[in-house]
């Protein structure tokens, strides 16, 4: 038999630990891709910057956001005529909306240390069990037979929750009761939710304000919007008035084009409609919004957008403007000189919604209290913005939830325990990898130990092939 060549056996030795390893590092190829199915779509993109500014007077608190998007998308869901029928369009998919219509919103989570997880974790701790828009969210029938989030409040999903309105973190039917999530509203712990919204708030000046308790509630009073449509007849309820506008619709072919006119009527409001007239000869492509905007009321109308809210060159800029104290603790956290608050912030461009956004890692904002951002004081009653804008870095958090962040499958848990904050262990760049990974855990689980099996099976097979070579040479034996 042929002996080996003495000289390569090195190679052989280290070059098999090296190809394992780099079949170890490659192991998401092959299985990383779009499933819709199971509502998976990994965006192009996997963080994104943004920039904040703040500032305030004796009464008021600005928050300034501003970050890049190819084209703006101001449209949310649309009725378009076709053949005797208004059609929806603009439903949220997993990914951006194939057809563009799907609107641009920024969101951020307010606390002021009440919930403290928050400002170690940031909006991770409200993504729970089973959350919708998952691979394996819960069911709405299953949901709306729950006695509290169903048949109490009328919800058929499961949205972001609080760790603490639960008995059991695995389970998002274990609602604490009704006394309890009281008292803990009382207490400060709930996070305040601004959220601003392209399409159904920003036409009339608008932003929405929510909160996060046991679920993502509104404040009380009546939103920005309301829905345009009869379901009785299955057509709008209304029309653009045609008397100010000059037209009764949009047309398709304007809706979905990268053509955006901020100064034309795109949207539907109160004041530019009038009720639906179905005698009207509607031709197809004729368009009509799916929402009426209307002035918000109460405490849901507490935040408004200052100045003009627009995109231009590849940015938006947008300004949200609130009272320091809205006089509504129990849905608004209320902003103090020398207070220091933690935000989480959210951005969703390029026609995509539910969970197909981009997060931040929590962040302070300080007022007159060093800070990452550090609210500047100024008199009168619009901020003089500088230069001096923060920059964070966003990125998409895939199917990561608190249950499983806080699990033995996650091998930070024990860090989480003890307190220490995810930035301290993660950056948004990993966060991002992670988060991809995460979605598809049992495809690559299953191919690490493939790789795994393989490897050292082959390692095996050529250690007993390359023992000849290893046998020592004695005088006299015959090469």
């Amino acid at each position: 038999m042929k002996r080996l060549d003495e000289s390569t056996i090195p190679w052989l030795v280290l070059g098999l630990p090296i190809a394992l390893g780099l079949s170890w590092i490659t192991h998401g190829n092959g299985v990383v891709g779009d499933d819709l199915e199971r509502n998976i779509s990994i965006p192009a993109e996997l963080t994104m910057p943004l920039q904040v500014q703040a500032a305030y007077n004796d009464t008021q608190i600005f928050i300034r956001y501003r970050w890049p998007a190819k084209r703006p998308h101001i449209y949310h869901d649309m009725l378009r005529y076709e053949d005797g029928k208004w059609i929806r369009h603009g439903d949220s998919t997993p990914g951006p909306n194939p057809e563009g219509v799907y609107e641009d919103r920024i969101a951020m989570l307010l606390d002021d240390g009440s919930v403290p997880e928050f400002g170690r974790y940031g909006g991770y701790i409200t993504i729970g069990d089973q959350m919708r828009f998952f691979s394996n969210s819960a069911s709405s029938e299953e949901v709306a037979q729950h006695p509290y989030l169903g048949q109490k409040m009328g919800h058929q999903d499961v949205r972001k929750y609080l760790p603490a309105t639960r008995n059991d973190q695995n389970d998002w039917r274990s609602v604490v009761d009704s006394k309890l999530l009281a008292a803990q509203r009382e207490a400060g712990y709930f996070l305040d939710l601004w959220h601003w919204r392209a399409g159904r708030s920003n036409p009339i000046g608008s932003s929405d304000d929510q909160w996060v308790g046991e679920y993502r509630n509104s404040d009380e009073g009546a939103g920005p919007y309301t829905t345009n449509w009869d379901s009785d007849n299955n057509r709008p309820l209304w029309m653009f008035n045609p008397q100010t506008t000059g037209q009764r619709a949009l047309r398709w072919e304007d809706v979905i084009s990268d053509q955006v006119d901020f100064d034309s009527f795109y949207y539907l409001s109160e004041n530019i409609a009038t009720d639906f007239d179905p005698s009207h000869q509607w031709q197809n492509g004729d368009v009509i919004p799916r929402r009426l905007l209307r002035p918000p009321q109460e405490s849901r109308g507490n935040i408004s957008v200052h100045g003009q809210a627009r995109w231009g060159k590849g940015f938006w800029d947008v300004t949200l403007v609130r009272d320091m104290d809205t006089g509504n603790p129990l849905d608004d956290k209320i902003l103090k000189e020398q207070g220091l608050y933690d935000i989480g912030i959210a951005v969703y461009r390029n026609a995509t919604g539910s969970r197909w956004h981009y997060v931040s890692l929590p962040h302070s904002l300080g007022l007159g209290r060093k800070a990452d951002i550090q609210a500047t004081v100024f008199s009168g009653s619009s901020p003089t913005w500088g230069n001096a804008w923060f920059k964070m870095t966003l990125f998409y958090p895939g199917q990561v939830s608190w249950p499983l962040l806080t699990s033995t499958a996650h091998a930070g848990a024990k860090d989480i325990a003890e307190g220490t904050p995810v930035r301290a262990r993660h950056s948004e760049e990993q966060l991002a990898h992670y988060g991809v990974e995460m979605e598809f855990n049992n495809a690559i689980t299953t191919q690490w130990w493939m790789t795994l099996i393989a490897g050292l099976i082959v390692m095996l097979g050529v250690t007993i092939a390359l023992l000849p070579g290893f046998r020592s040479t004695h005088e006299g034996d015959i090469p």
